[in-house]
Order: C-alpha cells, then sequence, then structure tokens
C-alpha cells in the first residue's frame, strides 16, 4: 500500500487536471509543484509559465515566489509582468491557472480579502494580487483550497476573484476572456459545476470520506452527480518519487511529507 500525506495527495490530484501542450501559470506552493509533476508525467509538452515573465520555466531547485529567479533556470524567455498579464493573460493565452480561497460560494466566486464586514473586518487577508487578472482571463481555473465549512459558504464576505458570478450568462455580460472554474480540489474531495446552472457538484471523494462528510461541511446545497460518486484515485508511488524529487528539501511538501 502507497502511503502520502494530504499534501502529496492534494498535488497528485491538482495535477491530473494540467493537460498536454497547454499553457499553465502555476505560481508557487502546491499548484507549482502539481504543474512541474504534471510536466515529468503525463503532459510533457505544457509550458510552465511565472506571472512574473519566466516562459517555458523548468526550475531546478522549488522558487518561493513568482518573481524568484530559481524560476530563471532553463526557462525559453523571460519578458515583463505587463506582458504576462496582459499580452498574454488577458490575451487569452493562458490556459489553466491555480488560485486557493478563504471563502467560495456555490457560483465558485472567490475571496481573499476580508472576513467579516467590510467597513470593520475581522480578519484581513492578502488581498488579489493577480487573483482576479487569473479568474477573469485564464481559460480554466482549478481552485485549492482546505475544506471548512466556515470557507464554503452562501455569501461571500466579500468577492476578490469571480467564478461564474450570478450563473450562465454572467462572464459573458463582462466580456471575460477565461471560461471560469473548472474544479476545486480540497483535503476532502473534488467538486466541478454543473453545466446547466454552473453550480459547485461534487465530482469525487477521497478515501476516508464520505459524501455526507462532504455535505455536513458547506454551507450551501451541494449538487450531486446523477451516478454514484466515485472514489478519487490515489497517487502512485511513481508521482511521489517525482514529487519528492522536484522538492528534496520539503519546502512544499514538508519535512514528513
Amino acid at each position: 500500500m502507497v502511503e502520502y500525506s494530504k499534501t502529496e495527495f492534494l498535488i497528485a490530484c491538482a495535477s491530473s487536471h494540467v493537460r498536454d501542450g497547454e499553457n499553465v501559470f502555476g505560481g508557487t506552493g502546491m499548484p507549482l509543484l502539481a504543474a512541474l509533476l504534471a510536466k515529468e508525467t503525463h503532459a510533457p509538452r505544457s509550458n510552465l509559465i511565472s506571472e512574473a515573465g519566466f516562459i517555458d520555466a523548468r526550475p531546478r531547485e522549488v522558487p518561493l515566489s513568482v518573481a524568484d529567479t530559481r524560476y530563471y533556470y532553463g526557462c525559453s524567455a523571460s519578458i515583463g509582468l505587463i506582458e504576462t498579464l496582459g499580452f498574454l493573460l488577458q490575451g487569452g493565452r493562458i490556459d489553466v491557472g491555480f488560485l486557493g480561497a478563504a471563502q467560495i460560494d456555490e457560483y465558485g466566486n472567490l475571496n481573499t480579502s476580508y472576513i467579516g464586514p467590510y467597513d470593520k473586518p475581522k480578519v484581513k487577508l492578502p488581498g488579489s494580487g493577480g487573483g482576479n487578472d487569473i479568474a477573469s482571463s485564464a481559460k480554466r481555473l482549478i481552485v485549492m483550497m482546505a475544506h471548512d465549512k466556515r470557507k464554503f459558504v452562501k455569501e461571500l464576505d466579500y468577492m476578490t476573484s469571480p467564478g461564474h458570478l450570478e450563473g450562465p450568462g454572467s462572464r459573458e455580460k463582462w466580456s471575460m476572456v477565461g471560461n471560469g472554474p473548472e474544479v476545486v480540489i480540497t483535503d476532502m474531495c473534488q467538486m466541478d459545476f454543473e453545466p446547466e446552472t454552473l453550480k459547485i457538484r461534487l465530482k469525487s471523494v477521497h478515501p476516508g470520506y464520505t459524501v455526507q462528510d462532504i455535505l455536513d461541511n458547506v454551507k450551501f446545497d451541494l449538487l450531486l452527480p446523477d451516478e454514484d460518486v466515485p472514489t478519487t484515485d490515489e497517487p502512485t508511488q511513481e508521482q511521489l518519487d517525482i514529487m519528492h524529487k522536484l522538492d528534496p528539501k520539503g519546502v512544499y511538501l514538508g519535512k514528513g511529507g
């Protein structure tokens, strides 16, 4: 039996959604390792791009930020932030991006700004950064976040980055280039979006959890598929070995990962 940590499971799961030949905004942390893992396995022609402008990056050590010069190693080109976010992202040339969130609603809209009232927040969060740009303009969005009932809410305290807004036609109304979130990956399950309503729908449940566990940990009516909910595939030993080759110091995997 293959042993793995939750972090390793999430990375392997996210990696499976990267397709060969895609331009990928990998960022840092788990999304970066997911993008690199995909390139080492099923998507060798995928193109890792840093928001700071490193194109086709092949870092020998994991970068600590999107502007970390570790990203520079082996890249095909280096351009500026304006060209990356403007020409590439807003021009519709980024196929997939990754984001996390403190809150998400049933349409995949994200909050990374405030918890509590806008004029007197309980918690101030980092804000958008490039998150709004990625959510608005990447062709597909993969959301990775911890599964907590406080995070899956009926109404956001603040919308930082758009998902499917109010449902079908909403993104088109605002002339957004991207198609919005495609999948939400947590430490308990995977969710996608029902095509007719664009509301979050349970896609698969991770080993050790049940459908009821998921339903008990969201604050809105989570849609279920017509067929039985499958169990998410576990990472293979090959994937785990590659992860630790990519991050031997455990910067993102953790020392015990």
